[in-house]
């Protein structure tokens, strides 16, 4: 899971900010909008979180409207680069192909 490992190596409070920036994707889904997320190209988007003059960014895409596939995070300069977007399209074409595959729940954490 690229984002799960992406998110350990992060600070604490910028992990918290992530996974605040994730439930409100899970509440809000296709109306969540600037500040919080943006449209990249070819059905990217992005979730935003600035923290200490860092910008974290977790790419993402929707799979109809039941739900939002995140693909990775990472923290950019200016922009998100070319590539980065490129490499989610990728997997967004293996996620399309086989979405039980690439599909990952979390137990709840009292079980």
């Amino acid at each position: 899971m690229p984002l799960l490992a992406w998110l350990d190596s992060l600070p604490a409070k910028a992990q918290d900010k992530c996974l605040a920036r994730l439930v409100r994707l899970e509440m809000l889904g296709h109306e969540l909008r600037r500040p919080e997320a943006d449209f990249l190209r070819d059905g990217i988007h992005e979730l935003r979180v600035s923290l200490q003059g860092r910008q974290y960014r977790m790419l993402y895409f929707f799979h109809k409207r039941v739900a939002a596939v995140v693909s990775h995070g990472l923290v950019k300069k200016r922009v998100v680069p070319p590539g980065e977007i490129d490499h989610t399209i990728a997997r967004k074409q293996k996620f399309l192909a086989h979405p039980e595959r690439y599909s990952f729940t979390p137990k709840p954490e009292y079980e």
